[in-house]
Formats: C-alpha cells, structure tokens, sequence
C-alpha cells in the first residue's frame, strides 16, 4: 500500500511539471493518491483497534507497540509539518513573481513587431506589382510569357500570372507554369483590386498556427484569406493581386490583373511562431494562477498525510519487529515450564533479542534431541530393516541367513522361487529337512566349516563355490538347477548365504563350446574321409576279378562298408560344420506361407515317410527372415518329426501338422510344427537345444541346436512342448515366433 501510494506521489509531482500531463491525468493521479491516503488512514485504524484489543487483554508487548508508534508519530509529523508550512509559502509567494508586468509586455512587443513586419512586406509587395501593372498596360497577350519572364527575375519572386477578368490564367512564370490547373485568385480578392487597384493577402499561416495578418486602409490592403480550399500545404507567402488596365475601348478592352507571389522567409516564421506559442501559453498559464497555486498547495497537504501516515504504520510495523522477539521468547518459556520441549521458533535477526531467541530455541532443542534420541534410533532400526526387507525381497538372487548349525533363520522370496522349496515354512528348521535339499545342505555346510578353518588362518572373507541340483538323468523330472553359491560370516553367530541360478549360462557356455569342438571336428576328421573312399574304391576295382569268389564276396562287402560309413562320417562332418559356420542372417521381407508351400513341395505323400499337413493362415503379413536359413530350420523340424515317430505303438496314426498363424496384437507370425511320436523324455526338455543332446540312435543332437541359433539370429521367440492330452503325451511341438515387417 506504501509503495502504491509512493508511485501515486511521483506520478502526480511529475504531472504538476507537465502542463499536458496535468491537463490529462492531474485529477485522476489526484483521486488515486487520496484513495490511497484513505486506505492507509484504514489500516492505521485496523492497527490501532488491534493494539487497544491487545491492551484490554494484556498481552504481552502490547503497551511496548503502542509507546513506539506514539514516538515514531511524532518523529514523522513534527518535520513534515514544519517542511509544509514552509513550503506552502514558498509556494504561494513565488507563483505571483513567475507572472511579471515586463514578460507580459514583451510578449506582447514581440507580437506586434510580428505584425508590423509582415504588414510593411505585403505594402512593399504591392508597390512593386502596382508599378510591373503598369508596365504590362500596353504588352498584348501574345507577348505577355516573356515580359513576365522578366518582372519575375526583376521582382525576385517565386511566382507570376496574368489572369482575365473572367479568372483565365494568359500567361505565367515560375511554379504555376508547371500546375495542370493553377490555383485561381479568391473572389474577394479579385473584387478589392478592382476596387482599390491592388490588394495583398498572407497564406500559409494558418496551418503553422499563426494568425493571418490583414491590412487595410487607404493604403494596399492586405486581406487575410485562406489558401485553396482543401491545400493543407500551402508554404507561407505573400500574394499581390494589381489591376492591369487596357488602353483598347469597346469590345476588346477588357482589364488583366497581374498577380505576384513571394514567399516568406524562414527565420520569420519560425521566430513569429516561437513568440506567438510563447505568448498563448503565458497567456493561459496567468489565467490559470490561481488554480496552479491550489494544484500545488493540494499536492503538498496530500503528501504530508501520505507522510504522517505511513510514519505512524511504520512505527507499528517496526515496533512489532521490536517486540516480536520477547514475544516469541516469553511464548517459549511459558511452554518449557510447562514440560513442553519440542523445537522452539527462533528469530534470524542479527541483533541481541534474535541471537536470545536462537540461544534459547539451540537449548530446548538439545533437550528435544536428547529425549527423542532413543526413539529417533528406533525408528532408524526399524527403517533400514524394512529397507533391506524390501531389498531382499525383490533381488533375483536367493538370499539365506543361516546359523552355525545350518538352521533357516530367513530367507527371500529369491530363494524359495531358485530352488523351487517352501523355505518360508521351515524358518528355524536345518536346510537339510527342506525337501531335496539334503545335498546341498550338506556342500554349504561343508564350505562353511572349510571357510571357518581358513578364514582363522589366512582371513578369507567369503567362499563361492557351483551346486548341481536334481542333475538331469534319466527318469528323473525337470528340475535341474546350477547354482554358483557365495557364503560369508555376519556379526555374531549367523552366516550368510547368496546363490543365484545360473543354468541358462552353463547352457550356452556348452553351445559355444560344442560350436567350438564342432569346427574343430570338422576340419580334423573330413580330410582323410575322401582319401580313405577313394583308397577303399581303388582296392575294389584293381582286385575285382584277380581273386577267388569267397574273397571277392569279402572284398566287395568290407569296401561297401567303408563306403557307407565315410559317407555317415561325411553327413556327421558337414551338420558339425553347418552348426559351427553358420553365416549371418540377411534379414528381408519374406512371405512364410509361400516358403512353407515351397518346402512342403518335398515331403508330398510320394516322397515322405510321414505325411505331412499344412495349416497356414491365408493373410500372414511378410517376415523379417532370411529364407535359406528359415528353409534349414523348416527341413529340421520336419525331419525331427518324422524320425520320431517311427515306431509308433498301434492305434496311432502317424502324422506332421506344420501351421502358421498371426497375432494383430503382438504383431508377430508363429511357425508351428507338431507330430504324433512319444513326445520329449522330461529330462531333455532344459536342454533340447543344447549340441548333441538327442534320443535318437542316429541322431547328431545338432539339429535343434541349430534352429535355436537361427532363431536367436532372427530374435525370434521358440518354444518346445510336449502335447499332453488326457494326462497322456500325445506327440511334441515346437514353434517360433517371427516379427512382421513394419
């Protein structure tokens, strides 16, 4: 409000120095500040209600407020007053001596000089084109261009035209010459030089805001007349307009008139212009005096009530700055007598009653803390405990708190999702009572016991060593687990045990590997297959014929069986060299509906042990895929369909259904090929993929490991399932899932 009102008070002072500011904003700029005079004379009152409230109450501080307010009252209003009075008369007596006797006479000297110079030009003008008049008396009209040529020059004008008694220009020199249609003389013009015989006018004035002068008498008159109605920028000049008379009589003797214009000089309009404006606005500032002296005078008082009150709101301001401290420390004494010793409000000021403030809040709350200390601990413990319980619970890692004897103190839902165990339930209970867990029970507990030997010795800070649950054999289900295992001592009698599952690791670690042997294998073993054949061959066909039947029979027996098992070697050779050498897939759009049309073209019923059926739905939208590569994993799949079910118990039919189907949602296409065989051992499953794992007596393992390797070149998703129906296996199925392209 203060500062509103401060502007308010700067904007009107600048109006009172700007005669057009005051005109347009001096009574508004006036009623704002009086409003905001009001409205701090409203909060005055406000605080002064509230200090009386106060008083009536007996707060504390309150006749403290009152007796600062009082004194800073007075401080702003003894001043103010003697600063107004005495500029109320310094204001009153030096508007009369701004408005002197001599200022006023020389304006008005000034204006007449103005006057008399342009009445004494327009004569002399006159004069001179009353005398050219005369010359031009006996020049006919054909010949009036080059005399007025000449008076033009003669005259030193700007401007010369002979016009008819009817208003017809007849001849011209100077800028008239140049104007499609020059401007005509005013009737009254024309009337007072037929009159008078030659009459002046001065143009131009009027729209530089200085009156026409007129002259008349006796003498040439010299009238004020407008210039062409609508010209707006007629520069000021002079114009004389003389009878030329005719010495022909009758018919022809008609009278001219000869007008000259010449223009005013600069200097003399711009100084008649200055003293004119100089004299109008002195003119209006003295009849305005006394309203500017009230102006000032209402400026003044309104700024001493501005001052004195917000002398008075700053004094209760500051006098509750003042106070505020030994209130807020009497408040929190109160409160500490009464027990009370939570945290106490302290003042920042860098006075002596803020940094008592502060003292007294820095000892009440060394007081809080030392009582809440216990509490505060408490809740810290209780706090990092739930934080670690909620970081054990969502680690993929499986964590155990076990003590010296191996029983369960805790565990994390980690632990019980890796080993597949209700851990949960037998907290407090040895490991080694947790269903199939005997085992492994028994290796951590013989790597603790290790680690407490050595740990005494050479201080080992933890162990680690790799379990293998439930390994996979025969018979036996799938649930084979390799752990890597890391244990260590905590503080006090409990060890701590952190294992995670790490078979899909090991499992690739074997395919790489197998990659490995297989591209070593293949470049060992086929190099001598070829010279063994062709060595096998040779013997056959140089001794055909130059040895008896029984051992002919033999020779050609022992060679075909080297033969067949070269070329078994060769087939064994070239899938180790598929599997290790398998090139990059050249991923582009391809239709897989025409693809497995293109492929199932081989294993017609003509050709195929096992017939073969297709599902394929018609609008699959085209794959990201290389074709040869998804043509290898097609042949794979169907031929591992096929072998397995030879040998199928009576009553089922054999049969290879290869279908195809697209997801909208996932905006994926799966390849499905499913048989009727005995489907997958429970044994194999984990590790279908994996190189050289099979059922079969011929089979490489190779296969499946392969489609698995195209399959994560492609990123697509594969799946392998045994079908179960009525809790009875009816066959195997694999499927892969493509993206589309997009």
């Amino acid at each position: 409000m203060a500062a509103l009102g401060l502007v308010l008070m700067f904007l009107l002072t600048q109006a009172t120095g700007n005669r057009e500011l005051y005109e347009r904003n001096y009574v508004l700029l006036f009623g704002l500040n009086v409003a905001v005079a009001g409205l701090l004379l409203l909060v005055i009152g406000w605080i002064v209600l509230r200090l009386v409230l106060r008083l009536r109450k007996g707060k504390f501080g309150s006749r403290l407020l009152v007796k600062l307010a009082a004194i800073f009252a007075l401080v702003g209003l003894m001043p103010g007053m003697m600063i107004y009075v005495v500029s109320y008369q310094f204001v009153s007596r030096s508007i009369e001596s701004w408005f002197d006797v001599k200022v006023e006479g020389a304006l008005d000297a000034g204006l007449n000089l103005g006057r008399v110079t342009l009445d004494t030009l327009a004569s002399e003008l006159a004069n001179k084109t009353r005398a050219a008049a005369g010359q031009l008396a006996q020049t006919p009209d054909a010949t009036a261009g080059l005399a007025l040529e000449r008076l033009r020059d003669q005259l030193a004008v700007s401007d010369v035209v002979l016009w008819s008694a009817s208003g017809q220009m007849i001849a011209s020199a100077g800028d008239s010459r140049y104007s499609i249609k020059p401007e005509r003389p005013p009737g009254q013009l024309l009337r007072n030089a037929r009159t008078q015989r030659v009459a002046t006018q001065i143009e131009g004035l009027d729209e530089v805001a200085l009156p026409a002068a007129e002259a008349g008498g006796a003498e040439p008159a010299a009238s004020a007349a407008p210039g062409a109605a609508g010209d707006v920028n007629i520069p000021p000049r002079i114009k004389a307009l003389a009878l030329v008379s005719s010495p022909g009589v009758g018919l022809f003797g008609e009278n001219r008139f000869l007008q000259v214009t010449e223009l005013l000089p600069v200097s003399l309009v711009a100084n008649a212009i200055a003293v004119q404006e100089a004299n109008r606005e002195y003119q209006e500032r003295a009849l305005a005096r006394g309203g500017l002296r009230k102006m000032y005078i209402g400026t003044l008082t309104l700024s001493l009530f501005l001052a004195v009150f917000g002398a008075v709101l700053l004094a209760v301001v500051l006098g509750n700055q003042l106070a505020r401290p030994l209130l807020v420390l009497a408040e929190g004494v109160k409160q500490v007598a009464q027990g009370d010793l939570t945290p106490k409000a302290a003042l920042q000021g860098k006075d002596e009653l803020g940094g008592l403030t502060r003292s007294f809040a820095d000892m009440t709350q060394q007081l809080a803390d030392a009582r809440g200390a216990v509490q505060k601990s408490m809740d810290q413990v209780d706090a990092a405990r739930a934080n670690l319980q909620t970081i054990l619970d969502n680690l993929t890692a499986g964590v155990m708190v076990l003590d010296l004897q191996g029983r369960i103190q805790t565990s994390n839902p980690g632990a019980t999702r890796i080993l597949r165990a209700p851990l949960a339930a037998h907290h407090g209970r040895p490991l080694s009572e947790v269903p199939g867990m005997a085992a492994f029970a028994e290796g951590v507990q013989a790597q603790f016991d290790t680690y407490f030997g050595e740990n005494t010795l050479h201080g080992i800070e933890h162990w680690q060593q790799s379990f293998e649950l439930n390994a996979a054999q025969p018979g036996t289900p799938d649930n084979a687990i390799t752990l890597i295992a890391r244990g260590a001592k905590m503080p006090g009698n409990e060890c701590l045990l952190v294992f995670d599952d790490v078979s899909e690791m090991v499992s690739a670690q074997r395919a790489q590997a197998w990659g490995e042997v297989a591209r070593r294998l293949a470049h060992e073993i086929k190099n001598p297959l070829t010279p063994i054949q062709l060595s096998a061959e040779r013997l056959e066909m140089k001794l055909t014929g130059k040895v008896a039947e029984p051992e002919q029979i033999l020779l050609t027996k022992s060679v075909k069986t080297i033969v067949d098992q070269v070329d078994a070697m060769k087939r064994l050779v070239n899938e180790f060299r598929d599997y290790a050498r398998l090139p990059a897939a050249e991923l582009k759009p391809v239709d897989l509906n025409a693809l497995v049309n293109d492929v199932i073209q081989l294993y017609a019923s003509d050709n195929a042990v096992v017939p073969v059926q297709a599902e394929l739905e018609p609008g699959c939208p085209e794959i990201k895929a290389d074709s040869q590569q998804i043509r290898q994993v097609i042949h794979n799949l169907l031929q591992n369909a096929q072998d397995a079910q030879e040998g199928l118990p009576a009553g089922r039919t054999a049969l290879v259904t290869l279908k195809t189907e697209y997801s909208p949602s996932s905006r994926r296409v799966r390849l499905t090929v499913r048989d009727n065989g005995s489907g997958f051992p429970e044994h194999i499953l984990k590790r279908a993929f994996e190189p050289y794992v099979t059922t079969k007596v011929k089979g490489t393992g190779l296969g499946l490991a392969v489609v698995k390797k195209i399959a994560d070149e492609h990123g697509a998703r594969i799946d392998i399932s045994n079908r179960v129906v009525d809790d009875a296996v009816q066959g195997a199925q694999v499927s892969l899932s493509f993206a589309v392209v997009t």
